[in-house]
């Protein structure tokens, strides 16, 4: 019954193909080849493919890679959601997700104008952020051990001193630039992740280095600011460290 089930819809395929053919416009004769070899070989490579979703969580350590400024890393929080595409008999999977995170840097600055320069003495800022990424997970032990690298879209706010009273300190490099002048950087960013997971299947500690691509105080090139004392061009990259784990389900 089956065998003439398949008989039956090759001839009626036959019969289209002909009656195309009467059209001489053999454009389409290939067209609808292509389409029906394609079907025939994609049936065979069919394999399952698993989705899974991930509840992230970790800690963050936050940093401007800069000259403008004298900076130090410090520590946040993220969390977030992923969804992994598990792909057998691939040596990679593709996972996409989202991650809020609030991080925070330190930069060194002055109480009054004409004070000396003390670069042990920092002012806190904290930044949220808005992490879009689509990874790839190559496969080095399958269910247990994978590196982890794609890009991320940021978007994020702007820096916030945590104290507001040291919002009339001044920057050191900088003779007249205060705390305040430079909250406003770039809040559009584009970043590369590389890192690795490493557990069992439905959880995993996983470690992530990113980097900015985009320079994330460019905003402040286009803003009317006092850079006397200093490199009037403004540049940096962020960096970011995660250490967190997932759970997935």
């Amino acid at each position: 019954m089956v065998r003439k089930i398949k008989i039956q819809k090759l001839y009626y395929i036959w019969l289209f193909i002909t009656q195309m053919m009467k059209f001489k416009q053999p454009f389409l004769l290939v067209a609808l080849l292509l389409c029906f070899v394609t079907k025939s070989f994609s049936q065979k490579g069919n394999y399952s493919i698993s989705n899974g979703i991930g509840i992230t969580g970790g800690i963050t350590q936050f940093n401007i890679t800069t000259d403008n400024f004298i900076t130090n890393s410090s520590n946040g929080f993220s969390g977030g959601l992923s969804s992994t595409v598990d792909i057998p008999n691939r040596w990679y999977n593709i996972s996409f997700g989202m991650q809020l995170s609030e991080s925070s840097i330190d930069i060194s600055a002055r109480p009054t104008q004409l004070s000396n320069s003390n670069p042990n003495e920092f002012i806190d800022y904290k930044m949220f952020a808005a992490q879009v990424a689509m990874l790839m997970h190559i496969k080095v032990a399958p269910n247990y051990f994978t590196i982890d690298l794609g890009p991320m879209l940021q978007y994020n706010g702007k820096l916030e001193l945590k104290d507001e009273s040291k919002k009339s300190y001044y920057i050191n490099n900088y003779s007249n630039l205060t705390a305040e002048n430079i909250t406003n950087i770039s809040q559009f960013n584009i970043n590369g992740v590389i890192g690795a997971s490493v557990g069992i299947k439905n959880l995993k500690l996983k470690a992530q280095y990113i980097y900015g691509f985009t320079n994330i105080l460019n905003k402040l090139n286009s803003k009317t600011v006092d850079a006397s004392g200093g490199d009037s061009k403004f540049k940096g990259n962020q960096t970011m460290l995660v250490l967190g784990a997932v759970i997935s389900f």
